[in-house]
């Protein structure tokens, strides 16, 4: 390889300085050395500051040429790259060097951040949060014995005495940035099985979800059961209410268990579909039947309360219920909610 690069730099300085690059980390990787020895190395090589991060952790490490760690203010980063493992971006890599990027900046970074992920694959801390939906299936199926499923949640690295959360998602994000959002400094894994999104987490923090993101969380301790209630609170989320706890559900979870056609075939639910063509006229009906008054749905909807008046009168002839008595008002909730359910 040495001989290969003193070739090469006769033919072309930048080649023979990628080849240069490439046996500085091939060399740091055989002495298996750690992520602040990287660093370091990589901070004299680049003759400026080099710092690495991984998400897992938060805490950055930094280094300046002179071979010291530094604690000075970060400079804003002239390069990145990311640190990937198991397909799933763990951390990121930069330099912070003062004026232009230097032409081998970018290969130097990408050895950089391969190092990196080889260095937290061979001694942590980083875990991943993606895992195998084989495993993933294995602890959520009801058709599971408890001892595959002890040993499937053994492997995904969860301790025998500790209670696990099951959280059904659908969303554009990925599953590993939304795991590890809503349980950031415990074990997390997520896998997609079937139509939804599956997260298993000691803890969960449902103020955490980013938004545009729907999710049912589980309540049972047996994770197959928790599954099943995940995936019944997913149905009842919203653009309003886009997390639910199987456990807020109460009797409304019932709702779930009524046959479609059923459904369908009800005076109140055959109104609400006919009525869900106008827009309009539905986010008032949802703005008042979360509120259960004129006024607080007039500020959700940010219209007069008068105007809401008008329509909620207006949508009580064409749904043929009385909105304004309290027997009507809970007869529109139920409506809605049945309507939602409709074909997931």
């Amino acid at each position: 390889m040495e001989a290969l690069a003193e070739r090469l730099s006769h033919l072309d300085s930048q080649a023979g300085g990628v080849i240069r690059v490439v046996m500085f980390y091939d060399t740091l990787m055989r002495r298996r050395v750690d992520l602040p020895a990287l660093a370091r190395a990589s901070a004299g090589l680049a003759e400026c500051v080099a710092g690495i991060r991984l998400h897992g952790t938060g805490r950055s490490i930094r280094f300046s040429p002179d071979g010291r760690q530094t604690s000075a203010p970060p400079s804003p980063a002239s390069s990145t790259a990311p640190i990937t493992l198991d397909e799933e971006e763990i951390g990121t890599v930069w330099l912070e060097r003062p004026g232009p990027p230097s032409p081998l900046d970018e290969v130097l970074l990408d050895r950089l951040a391969i190092a990196a992920g080889a260095v937290v694959e061979r001694y942590g801390p980083a875990r991943t949060t993606m895992a195998d939906p084989a495993l993933i299936e294995l602890v959520i199926s009801s058709d599971s014995d408890e001892a595959a499923r002890a040993r499937a949640l053994q492997l995904l690295g969860f301790a025998a005495d500790l209670p696990v959360r099951v959280v059904a998602v659908r969303s554009r994000l990925p599953l590993d940035q939304i795991g590890g959002l809503v349980c950031p400094a415990r074990l997390v894994k997520a896998a997609p099985i079937a139509d939804a999104g599956v997260i298993l987490a000691t803890t969960v923090d449902p103020a955490r979800f980013p938004a545009g993101v729907r999710a049912g969380i589980g309540a049972a301790d047996s994770p197959d059961r928790s599954w099943r209630e995940a995936r019944t609170a997913l149905r009842f989320t919203t653009p309003r209410q886009p997390v639910v706890h199987y456990d807020s559900l109460g009797a409304i979870a019932l709702l779930a268990q009524i046959p479609q056609d059923a459904a369908r075939d009800n005076t109140d639910v055959a109104a609400i579909t006919r009525m869900a063509g106008n827009p309009e006229d539905l986010e008032t009906l949802d703005a008042y039947c979360v509120t259960g008054s004129l006024r607080r749905a007039a500020d959700l909807l940010h219209l007069h309360h008068s105007s809401v008046a008008r329509r909620i009168e207006q949508l009580g002839r064409t749904l043929g219920i009385d909105l304004t008595e309290p027997t009507g008002l809970t007869r529109a909730r139920l409506a809605l909610t049945a309507w939602r359910l409709l074909d997931g």
